[in-house]
């Protein structure tokens, strides 16, 4: 894929550069001029940091991968999960208007939100769908957009996404059903929608299929099993139908 003018003149900063999504847009070598500091040297959670790092740095696009994404890590501390990741956005937001008041220099945002978004039981959700979030993950990516939409010139990416390599677990339901999307082509798509300055918000994924036959593909000894099984085995709630509906994302991309 060749770079395109938007790419070579462009600062990039990456927020959550260690994790899964983040480790992936580094590898991708897809953003050329890609800032990556670590939490420690960019701490989200100081506002002023933040807004000294854009201005510093200038920053003109930041894709927002940092998160507390552990559902139960979430589930048993919700206010680490809030702090990070509602409080971590709000003063990424403020930092960015702050920028843009003193300077008039815009500075687009790319936030990484969920399909937990979303009610999660029937499955083919739209854009437009009324969010429900079943489970604290999903409340904070919904308050967090709400800062996010506050940037003005943003893009909401609504998905869930796997390693390939890195499928952990020995079972998977048959009958639990996702739009999942393994993380290398999420990062294309992440690419192709910053090219293309697309603005708002917008469902990410593959196909509805459900967990067995999407990781079997990937990990021949999986077994499969019925959802029962799966919540039998965790005390906190999870989708059952959290398939998304895909228009306008083929129709962008």
């Amino acid at each position: 894929m060749i770079v395109g003018v938007f790419f070579l003149k462009n600062n990039i900063l990456l927020l959550g550069g260690t994790g899964t999504l983040g480790t992936t847009i580094i590898r991708s070598k897809l953003f050329k001029k890609l800032k990556k500091p670590s939490s420690k040297e960019l701490n989200i959670l100081n506002q002023k940091k933040v807004e000294g790092y854009l201005f510093k740095n200038n920053i003109n696009i930041v894709l927002h991968c940092a998160a507390l994404a552990r559902v139960r890590e979430c589930e048993r501390d919700k206010n680490k999960a809030f702090k990070i990741n509602v409080k971590g956005t709000f003063n990424i937001v403020k930092s960015i208007i702050n920028i843009k008041k003193k300077t008039k220099k815009k500075i687009k945002l790319i936030f990484i939100s969920s399909d937990a978004v979303y009610e999660s039981i029937r499955g083919n959700y739209k854009e437009t769908d009324k969010l429900k979030p079943y489970n604290t993950y999903g409340k904070t990516k919904v308050n967090a957009e709400r800062y996010v939409i506050q940037s003005k010139d943003y893009i909401i990416i609504r998905t869930r996404f796997f390693n390939k390599r890195k499928i952990l677990f020995n079972y998977s339901a048959t009958n639990i059903y996702t739009s999942s999307i393994e993380v290398n082509l999420l990062v294309k798509y992440i690419y192709k929608l910053i090219k293309k300055n697309f603005k708002g918000i917008i469902n990410i994924g593959g196909k509805k299929i459900s967990d067995y036959k999407q990781y079997k593909k990937y990990k021949k000894k999986l077994k499969p099993c019925d959802k029962s099984k799966v919540f039998d085995e965790i005390d906190f709630k999870i989708a059952t139908d959290a398939s998304l509906n895909l228009n306008k994302m083929k129709m962008i991309l």
